[in-house]
């Protein structure tokens, strides 16, 4: 035979030996990579959180300058949103979507009237629901 076809008859491909190395090399990069991901991920939601109950906060105050108070604790934040009955100057929605009321870790923001710490308390517990904590697990407040 000749070289020609001795090489058209040879299959080419990768060997178990190059394929393990392409595997460490991956996953050598994923644990490298994978917890600053997850932890930018987290930081991300605690922002967005915050970035949420300053629009809630801005919400209440264009309420109260309509109303001339703020949303009762029976119906709460969906004044916001739906209009409460028997509220005279009631121009809302003051939020786009019910979205706007729940955290990133997916639990309604609290809402207290009268506050404890001003005319109203807004906070969010964090991704534990359990007050205090740090990171994720920190508690988001307005005061």
């Amino acid at each position: 035979m000749s070289n020609r076809k001795r090489t058209l008859l040879r299959q080419d491909g990768f060997t178990l030996v190059e394929l393990l190395v392409v595997l460490g090399i991956i996953a050598l990069l994923a644990a490298v990579v994978a917890p600053q991901v997850i932890r930018y991920l987290g930081d991300a939601r605690s922002d967005t959180a915050e970035v949420q109950l300053k629009n809630i906060e801005s919400a209440l105050e264009l309420y109260y300058l309509d109303t001339g108070a703020y949303p009762a604790n029976e119906r709460g934040l969906r004044s916001l949103i739906e209009a409460p009955p028997d509220t005279p100057g009631w121009r809302g929605p003051y939020l786009k979507r019910n979205s706007g009321l729940v955290d990133p870790w997916g639990k309604d923001f609290a809402y207290k009237l009268p506050g404890e710490h001003g005319p109203y308390d807004l906070y969010s517990l964090g991704r534990d629901g359990i007050s205090g904590g740090g990171g994720e697990d920190k508690d988001l407040i307005n005061w």
